[in-house]
């Protein structure tokens, strides 16, 4: 009852703090004006501004109009933001009057705070480039770098460089700036995917990184006799006896082993046309006399590589060509055979005389091979209605024609009767074609079917080598005697001639394919 009484007391009986009112604040007036309050008189006087902050504030004639030009439109620079430059010369202005330099400096002549931000950016590109041209050579002053700065803020720029940087979006590689005249610059493109990357702000240092690799890949693979772009430290580089022409050979060797070429070709060891011409006579003589492939291959290379430093491409080049060609395909080295295809067809587009309609047929034969079903339509398209009258094309594209539909007897005909060398590619496909066509009459023919039923169908010579063809795929024990002739169980040997046919059109890969 105590505490309720307590309660139910008259607010005036409480103690009131006489500090309650005004404890937790301070009253001030209330502005009425808009105008700044006039602070109130300070009993301590300010002191006199220094010297020192009064010569700060009176800067010099020369740093005034070193600061007209850094602003100057004629001298902004698309990819240097304002407010970078700026910084930049307030540093240079604040550290010259900290230093007292602000009059002994030459401010007329002194770099534009554009130009050390350029510099500043393509200093480490210089160093971690190092141009093989750079040994021996001394580096670029500083007067020198801001002439060419100078110079290529002058010149006109590529469109997509310009659209990049007018949006600030791009950053200007800084080797391309070191070094506007760059002899590689021109090889390296720069695509849409990576720009959009160094927008979106993501691995712009790797791309740098990449840029400066790249760049010292392509000096690093240069070949000193091939390059043919003018620039002045390449060739002080460039040995004075290196001629950019075709060599003339001074060798009278008709014998000569191939080396694949590290440096420019030496005259003494590349033999003249007349000389090759004795020595494609001699290697004929030698081949149909010992029969040697390893040496004629070593040989023919060898000459091929001396007409091509001379640039020698006449009739008696496609005449090297076509015999090496021959040689390999008869050898069964379509590495070889690929590459003398290859020169084969620049020779023949530029009308010498030899044999365009039968290596024209070996070509469509060899894509056959490889299954290569995009170039075969190039070949097709190619083909004029003269070349496909030619026996040798109009062989191989039926060949073409039965495969595609389906039909292995008439395909097996070809095969017996094949004009040329062209029999020689196919048989490094007739036996893959064989087993599809051997699954296929598994699956048509059941239970069984006469073995001779096959020589005849597959164009074997006789049952034993259709046989010895079944047994070498292991399918010997699907092969019965019964009533003195040699059936095949068809309905038992299905799964397994399938299962030999795909593994037999994997992908092809030969080394030199076209």
């Amino acid at each position: 009852m105590s505490r309720v009484s307590n309660l139910s007391t008259s607010p005036a009986t409480h103690n009131v703090d006489p500090h309650s009112a005004h404890g937790a604040f301070t009253s001030v007036s209330a502005r009425r004006t808009f105008a700044r309050p006039t602070p109130a008189p300070s009993s301590t006087p300010s002191p006199p501004p220094s010297a020192a902050e009064k010569a700060k504030r009176d800067w010099p004639e020369s740093v005034r109009h070193y600061v007209q030009r850094a602003f100057a439109t004629e001298n902004t620079v698309a990819s240097i933001p304002r407010q970078e430059m700026e910084t930049k010369l307030k540093k240079i202005i604040s550290n010259s009057a900290e230093n007292n330099t602000l009059v002994t400096i030459d401010w007329a002549k002194l770099p534009l705070p554009q130009q050390m931000i350029l510099e500043e950016r393509a200093r480490p590109a210089i160093m971690s480039a190092n141009p093989p041209w750079g040994n021996g050579l001394d580096p670029l002053s500083l007067q020198e770098m801001n002439v060419k700065t100078t110079d290529t803020l002058t010149k006109k720029r590529k469109s997509s460089e310009l659209d990049l940087s007018q949006n600030g979006q791009e950053k200007v590689p800084p080797w391309r700036i070191a070094n506007p005249r760059n002899v590689f610059e021109d090889r390296i493109t720069h695509p849409d995917k990576r720009q959009r990357n160094d927008v979106a702000g993501k691995g712009s240092s790797k791309s740098h990184h990449n840029l400066v690799n790249r760049k010292k890949r392509f000096e690093d693979g240069q070949s000193e006799y091939l390059s043919q772009q003018p620039f002045s430290p390449s060739k002080a580089s460039t040995p004075p006896d290196v001629d950019q022409g075709p060599v003339i050979g001074r060798s009278q060797d008709l014998e000569k082993r191939y080396f694949r070429l590290t440096s420019a070709p030496n005259p003494d060891t590349v033999r003249p046309l007349p000389v090759l011409e004795k020595t494609l006579e001699f290697l004929k003589r030698k081949w149909k006399k010992e029969n040697n492939y390893s040496y004629i291959c070593d040989q023919f290379k060898s000459l091929r590589q001396d007409l091509t430093v001379q640039h020698i491409k006449t009739e008696f080049t496609v005449s090297v060509y076509e015999i090496h060609a021959r040689i390999a395909l008869e050898k069964g080295d379509l590495g070889e055979y690929n590459q003398c295809q290859t020169q084969l067809r620049t020779l023949y587009s530029q009308h010498l005389e030899g044999h365009p309609e039968e290596f024209k047929a070996y070509r469509i034969l060899y894509f056959i091979h490889t299954c290569n079903r995009t170039d075969m339509n190039d070949v097709l398209a190619d083909l004029t209605p003269t070349e496909k009258r030619d026996p040798a094309v109009k062989h191989a594209l039926d060949a073409r024609s039965a495969l595609a539909l389906g039909n292995y007897h008439r395909f097996s005909q070809l095969y017996l009767d094949t004009p040329n060398m062209g029999a020689y590619l196919m048989d490094m496909f007739v036996a893959r074609e064989r087993l599809n066509a051997l699954s296929n009459i598994c699956l048509s023919y059941k239970p069984d079917v006469n073995l001779r039923f096959f020589t005849e169908e597959l164009g074997f010579e006789s049952d034993d080598e259709s046989a010895r063809f079944i047994c070498d795929h292991g399918g010997q024990s699907f092969l019965e005697e019964r009533d003195g002739e040699v059936r095949l169980l068809t309905g038992k040997a299905l799964r397994f001639f399938e299962t030999a046919r795909n593994a037999a059109f994997k992908k092809v890969d030969i080394k030199g394919q076209i």
